[in-house]
């Protein structure tokens, strides 16, 4: 979903993280996302975006199951820092006691992997600012864009040496995301979807 800048319900430049939490309380119909004081409201996705964010959810939790990760969709914030939240296409948050740390229940912490499911408008930001904010984000350790123009996923990785690309999947291909052990097959985001296998001419 595409951000855009917002005048603040307090008629101020700025929010605290306690007004952007009553604004998201009280705005019932549109999301913002919080960035150092300053909130964006959330716009809608294409057909194709909301069938592929559909399809990754269900994907994650089968494949999950009842172990110590959950996955969370856009409903939720994925706070990301003490200044930052956003609302990923999909979060999986994992807890060896079984729970997920959470600091309101529309909110989670900590998340270990974030899927943002691209799209014209989001694509600048989901490869700029937003993964700006995720590699900052000390628990995070994969990254994931999946595309909608075509089918590709791509996986980051954080590593003793920082963060890189590891892999680039097309429609025949498995991803593997080795924070939670987790493997599934490129075509299973796609099922049921316009998307293209390859890059258009």
């Amino acid at each position: 979903m595409a951000a855009q800048p917002v005048l603040e319900h307090t008629g101020r430049q700025r929010l605290t993280v306690e007004e952007w939490r009553v604004l998201e309380r009280e705005s019932h119909n549109v999301k913002h996302e919080y960035i150092d004081g300053t909130v964006y409201a959330m716009a809608g996705g294409s057909q194709a975006h909301s069938g592929i964010a559909v399809n990754l959810i269900a994907t994650l939790h089968t494949a999950l199951g009842d172990g110590p990760c959950r996955v969370y969709n856009s409903d939720v914030a994925t706070r990301v820092s003490t200044s930052r939240s956003t609302y990923a296409d999909a979060a999986v948050v994992c807890s060896e006691e079984g729970s997920v740390a959470r600091r309101e229940e529309t909110e989670i912490d900590s998340p270990r992997v974030i899927f943002e499911v691209l799209s014209d408008s989001t694509e600048r930001i989901d490869r700029g600012r937003k993964w700006d904010d995720y590699r900052g984000c000390p628990s995070m350790e994969e990254y994931v864009l999946v595309g909608t123009a075509y089918q590709r996923v791509e996986v980051y990785r954080r590593t003793a040496e920082g963060w890189g690309m590891f892999h680039i999947h097309g429609p025949s291909d498995e991803v593997e995301l080795l924070s939670i052990n987790v493997r599934f097959k490129v075509a299973a985001l796609y099922r049921r979807t316009d998307v293209p296998q390859t890059a258009p001419e």
